[in-house]
């Protein structure tokens, strides 16, 4: 027989305090410049790690895709943009398919094993309506809605020791990771389109040869994309290596906002959209 407690209190729950120290930590993101339509989207999450990739990734990820797409294709050939494009595309489709296996994986352990209900959480969901600007930013929202649901999966299976504590860190290190670094790859490579810009506008006015400038983002003769840094390799290895969880993992990400990077072409959007 359950034993009920009226008016009593054993332990404190979360009322909210949660998402409010989530929130504060929210990437700060100028939208003022993007004068684009969205398709408002009410999302609701309910795992630590979901919320966390959210605040942190999702509009930042939105603001360089439209850099990308709308401010990078006035300025540089289509046809080299649409290759980024594609290769952002790729990458998350990649992640979708591992996350959706993981999935999959989850449930056929909680029929294998008997386990009828998952693991639930205390604190308060987040929902917050979303303004999606792009088909870019709409993959990017359901590759964080998939790993939020994969979340509490885990967590049952490691309390029924179907998998080890470790085993669990290790899977939520490693999807954490692919979601996030598909944010990365696309501020990557919306950084070197910015400099390619750069570098075409200085061409101009000096008549040099911008080609071959450090960090350009341009179509291979492959017809891959190289990027500046790290991004081509990044790119070209869309499957995240499995590594231990990195407890200062979710310390260091901070993401950069594409439009106040490197001044020295003129303001994104000036002339652009709508000034015409």
């Amino acid at each position: 027989m359950a034993t009920k407690f009226s008016g009593a209190q054993i332990v404190k729950t979360d009322e909210g305090a949660v998402n409010a120290r989530i929130l504060a930590r929210e990437a700060k993101v100028d939208f003022r410049r993007v004068e684009a339509a969205s398709i408002k989207v009410v999302t609701r999450l309910t795992s630590a790690e979901g919320k966390r990739l959210f605040v942190r990734f999702f509009s930042t990820l939105q603001l360089n895709a439209h850099f990308i797409s709308v401010l990078a294709r006035t300025r540089l050939d289509s046809d080299d943009v649409a290759k980024v494009e594609a290769a952002i595309k790729a990458r998350i489709d990649t992640v979708a398919e591992a996350l959706n296996k993981a999935i999959d994986g989850a449930e056929a352990l909680f029929q294998a094993n008997g386990i009828t209900s998952s693991a639930t959480y205390d604190t308060q969901a987040l929902e917050i309506e979303v303004g999606i600007i792009s088909s870019t930013g709409r993959r990017y929202l359901d590759l964080i809605g998939k790993l939020d649901q994969l979340m509490p999966l885990l967590q049952t299976l490691e309390i029924h020791e179907v998998i080890t504590t470790q085993a669990l860190d290790i899977q939520r290190a490693t999807l954490k990771r692919q979601v996030r670094d598909v944010a990365n790859s696309a501020r990557s490579l919306a950084t070197g389109l910015r400099r390619r810009m750069n570098a075409l506008a200085a061409s101009a006015a000096g008549g040099g040869n911008a080609s071959g400038s450090p960090g350009a983002v341009r179509a291979g003769a492959d017809g891959g994309v190289e990027g500046d840094g790290d991004t081509a390799g990044d790119l070209a290895e869309p499957e995240a290596r499995v590594v231990l969880i990195d407890m200062a993992d979710d310390a260091v990400d901070q993401p950069v906002d594409p439009l106040k990077a490197e001044a020295s072409m003129p303001e994104p959007g000036e002339g652009l959209e709508g000034d015409r």
